[in-house]
Formats: structure tokens, sequence, C-alpha cells
């Protein structure tokens, strides 16, 4: 069904007269009659009815017509939902971390409820990997991942990652261990339980690079997701583990700077590629860039 014709029915029913809805579409009363008649044709009933000297649309006119203006709004909403000028509004899904959804996230959408309200913001909490897998899917529009320095993410060639920003961990040993100053020795810990992230195995292969270096494989016993439990075991003696040097957590537990190459965090804002027209997702994507 040709929509430029349906236009002109729609338009039709609400002027009343072909010469009428002519001067609104600027063309010319033959072209209009042409168009209708072509409409019908397509859609096999007869849509227009002579008056006098005039036409009126018949009943089946009159039910195009009303399912025509939905259709129309809906032609125009999803125009302007694809141009890449028209102001950002509709629904973007995000899947990231709960640190970078907290740092980086959070306050951007915030913002954007004053700002740009049209602007919807889905979010769900995932690993890097289970966040990459969802952008691929087209599950998502936006994923916030990390990598290591010692375990760097393999970006697939049909995404754009965007760097936003750079966290140093260190060893959490529980409060009262470890030197005063100076990095972590932790050839001290080659007998000590490990705790590792339960869902990204990037930060086990940190753990086990760091170890390798000073000449341990680590014993990898707890398997955690929550930096706050991870807290809690450390605390508790069970385990030694990875926890960012600006963590400011309870007293039991202390964050140990380590010896180069250290382990360092690193953020990213990652889409598929050439899918930054859409408006909303461009102006997330920017302001979550600029938050850092």
């Amino acid at each position: 069904m040709d929509v430029r014709r349906l236009r002109i029915l729609v338009e039709l029913s609400r002027l009343g007269s072909m010469r009428a809805v002519a001067e609104e579409l600027g063309t010319t009363t033959s072209t209009v009659s042409q168009q209708v008649a072509a409409l019908a044709r397509e859609v096999g009933a007869a849509l227009v009815e002579p008056v006098g000297r005039n036409v009126r649309l018949t009943p089946a006119g009159l039910r195009l017509a009303h399912h025509g203006i939905g259709i129309l709004a809906a032609v125009e909403a999803a125009r302007l939902d694809l141009d890449p000028h028209a102001e950002p509004a509709g629904l973007v899904a995000v899947a990231g971390f709960a640190s970078a959804v907290r740092r980086s996230l959070l306050p951007v959408v915030r913002d954007l409820g004053t700002t740009h309200p049209g602007v919807q913001v889905l979010i769900h909490e995932y690993e890097p990997i289970e966040a990459l897998d969802l952008l691929a899917g087209d599950d998502v529009d936006l994923a916030l991942v990390y990598d290591y320095n010692l375990a760097p993410l393999s970006f697939p060639a049909d995404v754009v990652a965007t760097p936003l920003w750079q966290v140093d961990w260190g060893l959490g040993v529980p409060a009262g261990e470890g030197p005063r100053t100076g990095t972590a020795d932790l050839a001290a810990y080659v007998d000590r339980s490990w705790i590792a992230n339960s869902r990204n195995t990037a930060d086990e292969d940190v753990v086990r690079t760091l170890a390798s270096l000073v000449g341990f494989s680590p014993r990898i016993t707890h398997r955690i997701d929550s930096l706050e439990l991870v807290e809690d075991l450390i605390e508790d003696g069970h385990g030694v583990g990875l926890l960012p040097m600006a963590w400011r957590g309870g007293p039991g537990v202390r964050v140990l700077p380590l010896a180069e190459p250290g382990a360092l965090l690193r953020a990213y804002a990652v889409v598929r590629r050439g899918r930054t027209d859409w408006p909303p997702l461009r102006l997330l994507l920017e302001r979550v860039a600029e938050a850092g």
C-alpha cells in the first residue's frame, strides 16, 4: 500500500473535497483523483462515491482513512527514530558491570531525565563477555565492559570501543597483614586460598599471571562476583584477592599496592559499528564518554 496515496485519503476524509486536498498538498485535483483511484485498486474496494458534483468516502474509505491516521503516525515516528538529525528519543538498552553503571551511567541517566526526557535507558548488569554477547545479538545497544592490562579483551571487528577510565587494583588482605610501606609480597601468600571472579575469567587470569611472575600457582578456592562479599571473605580469613586500590570498605581489610606490572582495570563503552547514527544512542554514548 502506497503511503503517499494513504495520506491523500486521510486528507480527503479531513477536508471533504478533492480540491481542498489538492490545495493543501500543492498538487492538482486530477492528481488527487488519480491517486485515490489507484489506492482503491490496491485495496480492492471502492473508497469514494459521487455526491452531486463532489465525492464522499464510502464506508470502506472511512475505515481505511481511520487506519491510515495510525499508520501515518507510525511511519512518521519511525522516520524520526531513524533520522540522525532528529531530537534524541527512544529506548536504549545497556548491559554493563556494576562499577561502570554506578560511575559512568547512572549520573548520565539522571541528567537525561531533565535534558532529554524522551530518552529512556534500560539497565542490565552483566560481566564483559556476557554484555558483548548481548551486544552481538542486538539484545542491547550499548555495553559497558572492562579488561586488565594483564588480560586484555580482543574486541570484534564490528564494534567500536571507547575508553572511559582506568583503576589500579591491589591485593586485599586482612587488616594487620602486609608491609606498612611498599608493594605486596605475593610470594608470602603462596599457601593461602585465593578469591577470583565467578563470572569473568579475566580476573583469574590476572591473579595467575601475577603469581607466575613470582614463581607459584595460586590455589583459587572461592569464586565471587560481589566485591563486598570478597571483602567479607578476606576479613574473615578465608583467603586473599584483588580489590581496587581506591576500595573504601570496612576496617578489617587492607589493599596493598602491587609491584610492576601491576593490575590495571580499564573500562570501555562499546557499540556496534555504524549504530551511533541513531540519535538517542549517540547522545548516551557521548554523555557516558564525557562522564569518564
